[in-house]
């Protein structure tokens, strides 16, 4: 037992002297690169808010922010890559509602645990998604619903993430649409079959569609809760034009985390810096004309936020009987 007694003694000993290292480092955070991996292709909404984010924050630190793209599985490949990486700053994570709620409520198999291996920091965004068709699609949402109606199983729709294919199922069901479902990892790829016309109808954030709405190819039909769209101030809700209230406030949202056991003062160091970022006016007028609507949390209220979701959500998956693969 004396041998297994030393061993133990020898490792306790390694543990508290680099607890003063670990200390000494985050008060020193950050000195090098610091990778910030986005779970969805570039050029949407996750991608955007984060390279416009990363860029002050790089200015501020005298320290690189290197954007890593990594689609794939509902954000759950690159979630369980950074669940395993080293809790010390300088690999965080975009997260958004699929990632944190939707995830564990509709995946039998879970790569990673959003509550167990991340630590909140802040919310970067809650956004208004939009229910687009091509220009030569129908005009209005009871076009759209009168031409799913009449020709069952033959429409198709396309949603790159969990929550927007969640609010396009439940726009069907309320309205009696049986169309087919075409999947795809984020937004740009969901844009561009509407473009060619390989789906009928998306749901989408603003940030990718909104620039060919205001270019004449697209036409948005409604929006997914009562957020203000300022680009399209006359858009009504999807619960206002299909005349639902089941189809109320299916919101999305963006954040961004740390692994589990990051220090305390780097969480804060990063809260604090995305709060004085968006407190400059010209940074916000920059993301809401891309079709943002930036907002920032403490690491304590986006933890809140995260559980009174799962709460909301797990009542409309069950409530609805869908079933997500």
């Amino acid at each position: 037992m004396r041998p297994l007694a030393a061993l133990f003694t020898a490792l306790l000993a390694a543990g508290l002297s680099t607890a003063p290292a670990r200390a000494q480092d985050a008060a020193s955070w950050p000195n090098q690169a610091i990778r910030m991996i986005v779970p969805f292709p570039a050029g949407g909404p996750a991608d955007i808010v984060a390279r416009v984010v990363s860029e002050r924050m790089a200015q501020t630190w005298g320290q690189a922010i290197v954007i890593e793209n990594k689609p794939g599985a509902n954000t759950a490949i690159a979630a369980a890559q950074v669940a395993k990486a080293p809790a010390n700053g300088y690999t965080l994570l975009v997260v958004m509602d699929v990632t944190m709620v939707l995830n564990p409520l509709t995946s039998k198999t879970m790569s990673y645990d959003p509550i167990r291996d991340f630590d909140p920091i802040s919310l970067l965004s809650k956004n208004t998604s939009l229910l687009t068709v091509h220009v030569d699609g129908p005009k209005t949402l009871a076009e759209l619903i009168a031409l799913g109606r009449a020709n069952p199983g033959k429409l198709n729709f396309g949603a790159g993430i969990i929550t927007t294919r969640l609010a396009a199922e439940l726009f069907n069901k309320e309205t009696g649409i049986v169309a087919q479902f075409v999947p795809f990892q984020g937004s740009p790829p969901t844009v561009q079959a509407l473009m060619s016309k390989s789906v009928d109808y998306i749901v989408d954030g603003q940030a990718a569609s909104l620039p060919l709405i205001q270019a004449g190819m697209f036409r948005a039909l409604a929006k997914t809760n009562d957020g203000p769209v300022p680009a399209l101030p006359e858009l009504r809700s999807l619960a206002a034009e299909a005349g639902s209230p089941a189809l109320n406030d299916v919101s999305t949202w963006i954040g961004v985390v740390a692994p589990a056991g990051t220090p305390r003062t780097i969480i804060d160091k990063v809260s604090g810096e995305i709060a004085r970022i968006y407190a400059d006016p010209a940074m916000m007028e920059r993301l809401q004309k891309a079709g943002i609507n930036a907002v920032a949390s403490t690491p304590e209220d986006m933890a809140r936020f995260i559980k009174t979701e799962g709460v909301r959500w797990g009542k409309v998956v069950k409530d609805s009987g869908l079933e997500l693969n």
